[in-house]
């Protein structure tokens, strides 16, 4: 039981250092990312000590603070070796959502040990008006930085509006 407990502490800091906003993560130094508490709901969950392992089944809901992510499942591997969560996988309508930012993909892997996300199968990314398409998006957290690759006919489609010009687009509409 108490293996179970500590996974499952384990995969809840890992899910939680993959959705530390980038004003937060200035101010947390590396080895602080995951350190706030998060909240996971599902229909299920399933721990597994001998495979190191834990999943969560049936809509999940993972917050911690102002990020939300959805999912069909989540699961979680942990590295002995390691001595932390190895990797976080997320499956089947996955959404992350955080201050007006959303991204939309059937699978999301997370690298807890390279503090990196993957999310593919066709990401759909919006920031209000904006959106980004591509097949896969890596997301290197310590960096804040991203990349993505793939999408229509291999490439990626990017829609941007100037600052401003989208509202007011919307509200001519709105008026007519």
């Amino acid at each position: 039981m108490r293996n179970r407990m500590a996974l499952l502490v384990l995969v809840i800091l890992a899910v939680a250092a993959s959705t530390v906003s980038a004003e937060e993560r200035r101010a947390l130094r590396p080895e602080e990312l995951g350190s706030r508490p998060i909240e996971i709901t599902a229909d299920r969950l399933s721990a597994d000590s001998a495979r190191n392992s834990v999943t969560f089944e049936g809509n999940v809901v993972a917050k911690q603070g102002d990020v939300t992510l959805y999912s069909d499942r989540l699961f979680a591997e942990y590295s002995r070796v390691a001595g932390a969560i190895e990797k976080v996988i997320a499956d089947g309508n996955v959404r992350v959502v955080q201050e007006g930012k959303e991204a939309r993909a059937p699978h999301a892997v997370f690298y807890n040990l390279e503090q990196r996300i993957v999310l593919s199968g066709g990401v759909d990314l919006m920031q209000g008006a904006n959106n980004l398409k591509g097949e896969t998006v890596t997301i290197y957290i310590r960096e804040n930085r991203s990349v993505a690759t793939g999408g229509e006919g291999g490439r990626v489609k990017a829609i941007i509006h100037p600052k401003g010009q989208a509202e007011t687009k919307e509200k001519e509409k709105a008026g007519q």
